[in-house]
């Protein structure tokens, strides 16, 4: 059969298609109204009655009054529950599944276990995480793409780690590139970066930052899960951290660093680490640090169960807390005003594993409910959009309700200003589950 290019198919070849009759024929986005709901915007302490029209995959409108809705509009009784922006988790690991290698992996039955999970965390409510390391560029972009459910994504890539470092997995006497060493299969897949020197840090980065990563992870200290670095270290020196910081800061985006004790987080902070990975371990002096530079301590309220450790893992875990557990850490950085970011760092997740919303509700010993959630939803999300133009989402807000917002919302039972368990009950109460204008859960009645 013979093809025959139309005046319209000839003219879209030279880039002269008539686009405004094209336009036209198109069919309009989706409208979706959500009526008679108790508002939690991601950024105040209190709820207000509130409709809210949503076009597309933004929202469209937000009104104490009617709001009208076209013909076809898909109308939804919000019956008076509460409604807030989708949570968020500053500290995921995507690749982090029961069963797939450590930080990632090529193989088909891998992936589609990944995608699975994190199918998982959006139907908990996660709308949105920062991955701080991990092989998962090809899942966030399926996830993107809509070819399959799951929450926004933030990717590092590899963690850039010195050798003998926390992301330095390899068997004692493989020699690292510089001194002639090849680079492991877990470098060539992008699961890890190991790099020592100033070149090698700049090279790691960098390549990084071509494949997509909204920001860098750096390993600044010794941790829990890794066999050759004691808690206690600092990893790399100023001159190389100072090296990341600036080639991210290049990019128009910002370095992350794990680290837990004072040393090494007052050495992130010399070179520029905006966000700091942990930190529990830190002292009055580093908080007061953290605070002055108007950095970020992305911390996790870890216990007892949380994630499977070994009996060597566990001392270390103990000694990463300071032996006083997560909750000295915050306080001292609720003392001096810094920002703190709500992130989980579950790995070996299984669907009996705990959850992020689990963990969530313990910060209630510390903030307020209110506060609480303002750092889920809102908070963080000012962090993750420092990684401006590197931020895949830029074009809309994040983590708030408010006209031009990305549409990622829940529908929660009750007021979790008041009982931020409603959370952790997920199944229960989570009645309706949005993300990108599109419904993927709704229990309300129709």
């Amino acid at each position: 059969m013979s093809f025959h290019p139309t005046r319209r198919s000839v003219l879209a070849s030279l880039g002269l298609a008539p686009f405004a009759a094209a336009a036209a024929t198109e069919e309009p986005p989706p409208t979706i109204l959500i009526r008679n709901v108790q508002l939690f915007d991601g950024t105040g302490s209190g709820r207000q009655p509130r409709n809210v029209r949503v076009v597309g995959n933004r929202i469209d409108a937000v009104s104490a009054g009617d709001i009208p809705a076209p013909p076809g509009a898909t109308i939804i009784d919000g019956a008076g529950q509460t409604l807030m922006p989708g949570l968020t988790d500053a500290h995921w690991h995507m690749a982090a599944v029961r069963g797939v290698p450590w930080m990632g992996s090529d193989d088909a039955t891998h992936i589609a276990m990944i995608l699975k999970d994190a199918e998982f965390q959006l139907m908990r409510g996660f709308t949105t995480v920062r991955d701080t390391a991990g092989a998962i560029f090809g899942i966030k972009a399926a996830i993107d793409r809509g070819i399959m459910p799951g929450p926004r994504c933030y990717p590092s890539g590899a963690a850039i780690s010195q050798t003998s470092g926390h992301g330095d997995p390899e068997p004692i006497g493989e020699l690292p590139t510089a001194l002639g060493g090849r680079p492991t299969i877990r470098q060539q897949k992008g699961m890890t970066a190991v790099a020592n020197g100033v070149p090698e840090v700049l090279a790691a980065t960098r390549e990084q930052l071509k494949r997509g990563a909204s920001q860098i992870k750096i390993m600044a200290g010794g941790g829990v899960t890794s066999d050759h670095d004691p808690v206690d270290t600092v990893q790399y020196t100023l001159e190389e951290m100072q090296a990341i910081v600036q080639a991210a800061t290049d990019w128009d985006t910002y370095a992350c660093a794990h680290a837990y004790t004072p040393a090494g987080v007052r050495r992130c902070l010399e070179a520029g680490v905006l966000s700091i990975e942990h930190g529990h371990a830190i002292d009055d002096h580093t908080a007061a640090l953290i605070a002055e530079k108007g950095a970020w301590l992305s911390i996790q309220p870890f216990e007892d169960g949380d994630n499977i450790l070994t009996e060597d893992q566990q001392g270390k875990a103990r000694e990463s807390l300071g032996g006083e557990g997560w909750q000295a850490g915050v306080r001292l950085a609720k003392k001096h005003g810094v920002k703190v970011a709500f992130g989980t760092d579950l790995f070996s997740r299984a669907r009996s594993s705990r959850t992020e919303n689990a963990m969530l509700p313990r910060f209630g010993a510390i903030y307020s409910n209110a506060e609480v959630l303002r750092i889920a939803t809102g908070s963080n999300c000012e962090l993750f959009a420092r990684s401006g133009r590197r931020n895949p989402y830029r074009q809309a807000a994040l983590g708030v309700i408010r006209a031009g917002a990305w549409a990622d919302m829940l529908l929660v039972r009750g007021n979790p200003l008041d009982d931020l368990l409603l959370i952790e009950d997920y199944e229960r109460n989570l009645l309706l589950i949005m993300k990108d204008g599109v419904i993927h859960k709704n229990l309300m009645p129709r």
